[in-house]
C-alpha cells in the first residue's frame, strides 16, 4: 500500500501534472491581472502591515488577522526544512525557482482571496465563510462546479490531517526530542492542550493568536538568519551569483553534493516553492473570506502579500543561509538538520540549533492552528454548522496521535489529498479569471481606491 501511494503521491506532485499546471496558472494570472503584485505590492504592504483593518464592515476578522492566520498555515516546516530539502537536492539554483513561484504564486493567491470574499457565505453560526468550495460551487455555477466544489471540499478536510496536523507534530516532536530529550508524548500533550484552547474558540482567536504569535516567531527566526548572514557578509555576491548561475545550468558536484541536472533543480525549487506558500491549493481563498472588508479587491491585495513574506523574505532567509555557510555542499537531504548547521556557522554556542529548533516548534503549531480553520470550513460546506465541533475536536485528538505514532501510510495518502485539492482549485481559477480581472481593474480605476474607509463615508458630487 505504501508503495502504491509513493507513486500515486509522485505522479500527482510530479514534474507532469501539478507542478507545470500551478506554475503556468500563476504566470498567466499574472499577465491577465497585469503584474498587479508588483505594482501595487506597497500598497499591499502598507494596507496589510500598517492600516491593518477597516471599520464598520461586514467580515469576522481585520485585514491584518486574515492574513496573520494565513501565515501561520504556511509559515511552517517548508520554511526550515523544506528549503533545505530543496537546495540539499537541488543545490543553490533551487532556491531562484523558489523565488519565481513565489513571484507568479502572488497573481494566484490573490485570485484565490478575491473569490473568496467574493463568494463567501454567512454560516448558521453567523460566521462568514468562503473559499474554493464556494466560489466553485457559485461561480463556475452548474453540474461542474458542484462536482469540483464538493471534490475540493473533501480532499482538503482530508489533507488537514496530514499535511496540517499529523506532518507539523511529528515534526515538532522529533526536532524536541533529538534537540532537549523531550519524550514524543510530552510533546503530543503540550501541542493538544494548547491548540485546543486556541481551536474551540473559533476564526476570532485563531485570527487573535495568529496577529500576535506570527509576527514573534518570524521575527526570531530572521534575526537568527541575520546574524549568521552578517558574519559571513562577504560570502553574499558570490552566493547570490551562484544562486543565479545554477538556476539555469543545473548544479556541479562538489564536497558531498552529488550534482543536480536543470529538470532537477527546477522541479526541487518549484515543488517546495509551492509547499511553502500554497498559492494554488485554494486555502489562501478561505482565511481570506473571514476578513473585514467592503471590497474583495482590498483583502486580494492584502492576502498575496502573505506569499511575499513567505517565499520572498523567510524562505530566502533560510536559503541564503545555507548557500553562503557552504553547509548545502554537504548533500544531505535531512532539511531542519541542514539549516541547523548553517545557522551554527553563525551563532555562538548552541545558539543555531536552538534557534532553528525552536522556530520549527513555533511554526508547526502556528500551521496546525491554521489547517483546523481550514479543514472544519470544509467541513460546513459538506455537512453544515453542526459539523464544525466534531471537526475541532477530532483535529485536537489527532494532534496527539501524530506526535506519538509512526502512520506513514496515512500521511502518504493525506500528501496526495493535499495536492488532488489543488485541481479543481486551479481549473475554477482559470474559468473565474476573466471576473477577477474585469473587477479587479474597475476597482483600481475608481479615483478613491486607495483609501480603505471611503465607503464608510457619503460622499457629496461637486454639483451637489
Amino acid at each position: 500500500m505504501q508503495e502504491v501511494l509513493d507513486t500515486i503521491g509522485s505522479f500527482v506532485w510530479g514534474p507532469w501534472l501539478l507542478i507545470p499546471l500551478l506554475l503556468l496558472t500563476g504566470l498567466y494570472l499574472t499577465v491577465v491581472l497585469r503584474g498587479v503584485q508588483f505594482h501595487k505590492l506597497t500598497y499591499a504592504l502598507w494596507l496589510a502591515l500598517v492600516k491593518r483593518r477597516e471599520d464598520s464592515v461586514e467580515g469576522d476578522v481585520t485585514h491584518y488577522q486574515a492574513l496573520a492566520t494565513a501565515l501561520a498555515a504556511t509559515i511552517g516546516v517548508g520554511n526550515i526544512a523544506g528549503v533545505a530539502t530543496a537546495i540539499g537536492i537541488g543545490g543553490p539554483g533551487a532556491l531562484f525557482w523558489m523565488w519565481m513561484t513565489g513571484l507568479v504564486g502572488m497573481a494566484t493567491k490573490y485570485a484565490e482571496a478575491f473569490l473568496g470574499v467574493k463568494f463567501r457565505r454567512r454560516d448558521a453560526a453567523g460566521e462568514q465563510s468562503g473559499g474554493p468550495m464556494f466560489y466553485l460551487r457559485d461561480g463556475v455555477g452548474g453540474p461542474l462546479g458542484k462536482a469540483l466544489g464538493v471534490a475540493f471540499a473533501v480532499f482538503a478536510a482530508i489533507a488537514a490531517f496530514g499535511i496540517g496536523n499529523g506532518v507539523q507534530a511529528n515534526t515538532v516532536a522529533d526536532v524536541m526530542s533529538d534537540e532537549f530529550g523531550v519524550a514524543t508524548w510530552v510533546t503530543g500533550l503540550v501541542l493538544t492542550v494548547g491548540a485546543g484552547a486556541v481551536l474551540l474558540g473559533g476564526i476570532k482567536a485563531i485570527g487573535r493568536f495568529a496577529a500576535a504569535f506570527v509576527p514573534i516567531m518570524a521575527v526570531i527566526y530572521i534575526v537568527g538568519a541575520s546574524v549568521v548572514l552578517a558574519a559571513n557578509a562577504a560570502e553574499i555576491p558570490g552566493a547570490i551569483g551562484l544562486i543565479l548561475t545554477d538556476a539555469f545550468t543545473g548544479t556541479a558536484a562538489v564536497g558531498g553534493f552529488a550534482g543536480a541536472g536543470l529538470l532537477t533543480v527546477i522541479r526541487m525549487g518549484v515543488a517546495r516553492g509551492i509547499f511553502s506558500n500554497e498559492s494554488g491549493l485554494g486555502t489562501g481563498g478561505i482565511a481570506a473570506a473571514a476578513a473585514q472588508t467592503s471590497n474583495p479587491v482590498r483583502q486580494a491585495l492584502v492576502s498575496m502579500t502573505q506569499t511575499f513574506l513567505d517565499t520572498l523574505v523567510v524562505v530566502s532567509f533560510t536559503g541564503l543561509t545555507l548557500v553562503v555557510t557552504g553547509v548545502w555542499e554537504l548533500g544531505e537531504e535531512e532539511g531542519a538538520t541542514l539549516t541547523a548547521q548553517a545557522f551554527a556557522t553563525g551563532l555562538p554556542g548552541e545558539w543555531g540549533s536552538m534557534i532553528v529548533t525552536l522556530s520549527v516548534a513555533f511554526f508547526a503549531f502556528s500551521t496546525l492552528l491554521g489547517w483546523a480553520y481550514y479543514g472544519e470550513r470544509n467541513m460546513d460546506f459538506l455537512f453544515g454548522r453542526g459539523a464544525v465541533v466534531p471537526y475541532r475536536l477530532v483535529f485536537i485528538a489527532v494532534i496527539y496521535v501524530g506526535a506519538t505514532a509512526s502512520l506513514d501510510i496515512v500521511w502518504t495518502f493525506s500528501d496526495i489529498m493535499n495536492g488532488l485539492m489543488a485541481l479543481p482549485n486551479l481549473v475554477g481559477l482559470l474559468l473565474l479569471s476573466g471576473l477577477v480581472v474585469r473587477e479587479t481593474r474597475a476597482y483600481l480605476a475608481r479615483p478613491d481606491w486607495k483609501d480603505p474607509d471611503a465607503p464608510a463615508r457619503v460622499r457629496r458630487s461637486p454639483e451637489a
